[in-house]
């Protein structure tokens, strides 16, 4: 087993543009593969994209499918869910948002350690493994201090912080895991049992809060055998079997901006 362990370390322009997540050949010049989680509890929002709703009642725990989307620039909007209309003040917004070329990433939108809400980008990485092997990616998303991740009830990524993620590289098959704090054997979430196949990355995502409950999302990406026979895909643990529309991705996506974001605690919809 080979365990690597990453800050998250993406480059991101002034105006809003993405200017590195994870860019691999594999992929059309033109388009990005992306994934959004949404991981806020107790929060349903409406989306919507240039003043008209695309979004409606898009639920916490939702894990959409990969899409493979073209690049291009969005007014983005996030409100509570059953809003009238887009007038009045969203939760989270920014204009003019760029979507870049040759991205394959999932965008998580969470709560800090401290429980406010934040879109953290990470890159997912679809290179080879070993035959017979499998690599596993957990995330750190949830309203809690470090935790440690354990496979078979040994820990495997001790003090893993919100939003910090590790990497490991273990034999295909099926493994226990759980999440416990820190340096304890108190269980935070879990156990639950991994189906591990050969070639693939599974990304298992923690996210929640203590006041709403913790809960696991499972996000599965094909395609990383050590040789490859196509584009990278994947399928989510949490489906929206509906399909997400292209600026809602944009709108996660503009979590990444260093600037027209405007974002406040979502106080109106959460205990």
């Amino acid at each position: 087993m080979t365990r690597t362990r990453t800050a998250l370390g993406i480059a991101v322009g002034a105006t809003g543009t993405l200017l590195a997540l994870g860019t691999s050949p594999a992929l059309a010049a033109d388009t990005a593969t992306v994934s959004v989680l949404h991981g806020v509890p107790d929060t349903p929002v409406d989306v919507y994209a240039n003043g008209e709703r695309l979004i409606d009642d898009f639920q916490p725990g939702t894990l959409t499918d990969p899409l493979q989307l073209p690049a291009g620039t969005y007014d983005l909007a996030l409100f509570p869910a059953d809003a009238a209309d887009g007038s009045g003040n969203p939760l989270l917004s920014a204009d003019g948002v760029s979507v870049p070329a040759g991205a394959n990433a999932t965008v998580v939108a969470h709560l800090d350690a401290g429980g406010a809400p934040k879109l953290t980008p990470f890159v997912n990485d679809t290179s080879a493994v070993p035959a017979g092997q499998a690599r596993v990616v957990v995330r750190h998303t949830a309203a809690a201090p470090a935790v440690d991740i354990r496979a078979g009830g040994q820990v495997v990524a001790p003090g893993l912080a919100n939003p910090d993620e590790a990497s490991l590289t273990v034999p295909a098959g099926t493994v226990s895991a759980d999440v416990v704090l820190a340096g304890t054997g108190t269980v935070a979430i879990g156990p639950a049992d991994l189906t591990l196949a050969e070639g693939t990355t599974t990304i298992v995502y923690a996210w929640g809060s203590q006041d709403a409950g913790f809960d696991l999302a499972v996000q599965t990406i094909s395609g990383s055998h050590s040789s490859p026979s196509g584009v990278p895909g994947g399928t989510a643990g949490l489906v929206d079997d509906g399909g997400v529309p292209m600026p809602l991705v944009a709108l996660s996506l503009a979590g990444l901006a260093g600037a027209g974001i405007a974002a406040r605690r979502l106080s109106t919809s959460r205990v």
